[in-house]
Parts: structure tokens; C-alpha cells; sequence
């Protein structure tokens, strides 16, 4: 989609610090986190609702969001808050938030 600034991430036409690629999903860093390591996880091609997904392409944005949770609690977190929104970027996208214990959760996504 022309002017989705998600899209321009995925064309390259806008940098990111990406945490994982791979031939339909890409993870970056939140360029406004709500905590240390705040990522989004997106599918390359725009939808912009979950539902318009195709089934493989679902359930592999939710594999790429449980195996990037599992790193991050690796790397020290407690917990991951997960949450899909869609109410800033009209792509959809997945926010990932690792936690520690007694750490107030992003209600504001």
C-alpha cells in the first residue's frame, strides 16, 4: 500500500532495526517502545485486519511471535506482553513487550 509507513519499512524505503526476517514476516524495534526491546512483529504483505490474513500466513506471524517471546524471556525477561491493536498503522502488526515481575503492562498500546 502506497502510503503505509509499515510497507515502506518492509520495501526498505524507511530503516528499522529489524530483529528477525524472513520470506513473509519481519520484526522491528518500536521507534516509540513502551519498555527496553518493544518489538513489532508484521506480515510483509499489507492487511489491514488480522482476519484478511490467510491461514499459513496467521499462523506463521503467531509462530514468529511465540518464538521471539521464547528468545525474550531467554534473554532475560519474566514475561512478554503480547498485543495486536491496529488502531496507529493500518497493517497489521503484533506488539511484543518483555517484562519483569511487578512491572506495570502497556495498556496504552
Amino acid at each position: 500500500m502506497e502510503n503505509c509507513v509499515f510497507c515502506k519499512i518492509v520495501s526498505g524505503d524507511i530503516p528499522s532495526n529489524k530483529t528477525y526476517e524472513d520470506d513473509p514476516v519481519i520484526a522491528f524495534l518500536d521507534i516509540h517502545p513502551k519498555g527496553p526491546g518493544h518489538t513489532l512483529v508484521i506480515p510483509k504483505d499489507h492487511y489491514r485486519w488480522f482476519e484478511e490474513m490467510p491461514e499459513d500466513l496467521y499462523t506463521h506471524v503467531f509462530k514468529v511471535v511465540r518464538d521471539l517471546s521464547i528468545k525474550m524471556k531467554q534473554e532475560g525477561a519474566d514475561h512478554v506482553q503480547v498485543g495486536i491493536v491496529g488502531k496507529d498503522v493500518p497493517h497489521v502488526h503484533v506488539h511484543l513487550i518483555p517484562r519483569q515481575a511487578g512491572q506495570r503492562a502497556a495498556s496504552d498500546l
